[in-house]
């Protein structure tokens, strides 16, 4: 096997040059990503962005003007019918049947996906279980809250054991506790194997979960990445140094010079000092030390997600953009 042919087998989703037009508004303008197989995606972007057209054109929900996308091997264009059948889409409203129960929605999308009447019925007594909706298992769907109800609609989903999952926003209105449940029920997933593309406006769900990011706006990518790469390209490291005595701040920063932009942070009892290099830091450190200052502890700080996220979505230029995706 050559090496682009295992990097494809290694490769879930696969996206090429994705258009897609309303009118004269382009929702996605040649959209590439990659999704490894056995790990989560998390796509990130402002309203509008074109998020969850991207997860309906892979979900063959609608076609797509231009472009390419293959999902566990199967083309989105030419073949939908093999291709619903290893992949699950939870949307950002639950689509259960109303008038039937839990289990009995669980019940007929297995039977929908083939699955024998036993093998149906095990199925959505196991996942009503994992969603602590056994209690309400007979109950009307009607009858169940919006965050019952958006633990059903997940389960749904994933019944039928896909190989690809999409997420679209799907802890949106859900409460901590049952937000964790559904974390780690994605974690589950992908320890078995599936892949899921996971859309967000929660930076604390992406950062937990994703393995890579995407980050979408105005229906292109404009960065990607590790979420520590992203960081770094977006901010650089802050160098925080506790002195034993927080008295000392303030001098601390002088002795650095105005050449540091070391900035003291006296409710927090730290020195922040941007560092752009290893040496840089090794560097502060020394010239602290040889000024005679007690350091209690020393840390480094990436900007966080939010921060990341705002610095690539407000506006900066295209050589910026073109940077942080490269």
């Amino acid at each position: 096997m050559t090496q682009r042919d295992a990097k494809s087998a290694d490769t879930a989703v696969r996206v090429r040059g994705l258009v897609k037009r309303y009118g004269e508004t382009k929702a996605l303008d040649g959209v590439d990503l990659d999704v490894r197989q056995g790990t989560v995606l998390g796509v990130l972007g402002p309203n509008g962005a074109g998020k969850t057209t991207l997860v309906r054109i892979l979900s063959t929900l609608i076609r797509p003007d231009a472009g390419t996308a293959t999902v566990a091997g199967y083309d989105v264009l030419t073949q939908p019918r093999q291709l619903r059948r290893v992949i699950g889409l939870t949307g950002q409203y639950a689509s259960v049947d109303e008038s039937l129960s839990g289990r009995e929605n669980l019940y007929m999308i297995g039977r929908l996906l083939d699955l024998s009447r036993r093998d149906a019925r095990g199925r959505a007594d196991e996942l009503l279980e994992r969603f602590s909706l056994t209690d309400a298992a007979r109950k009307p769907a009607k009858e169940y809250s919006g965050g019952m109800r958006r633990r059903l609609d997940l389960a749904a989903s994933m019944i039928g054991r896909p190989a690809v999952l999409y997420l679209d926003e799907p802890t949106t209105g859900l409460d901590p506790r049952t937000r964790n449940e559904v974390w780690e029920e994605v974690r589950n997933m992908v320890a078995d194997g599936s892949t899921v593309l996971l859309t967000t406006q929660y930076m604390e769900e992406a950062e937990k979960l994703a393995h890579e990011l995407t980050v979408i706006d105005r229906g292109r990518v404009i960065a990607g990445g590790r979420v520590e790469e992203l960081k770094a390209k977006v901010g650089g490291r802050t160098l925080q140094v506790r002195p034993v005595d927080p008295g000392v701040l303030d001098a601390m920063a002088a002795a650095l010079g105005r050449g540091a932009q070391a900035v003291a942070d006296h409710a927090g009892g730290v020195l922040n000092v941007p560092i752009l290099s290893d040496e840089q830091l090794t560097e502060v450190v020394a010239a602290l030390g040889a000024q005679g200052f007690a350091i209690a502890g020393i840390d480094t700080h990436l900007p966080s997600l939010d921060e990341v996220f705002l610095a690539v979505t407000r506006g900066s230029g295209t050589q910026e953009r073109e940077e942080l995706a490269a």
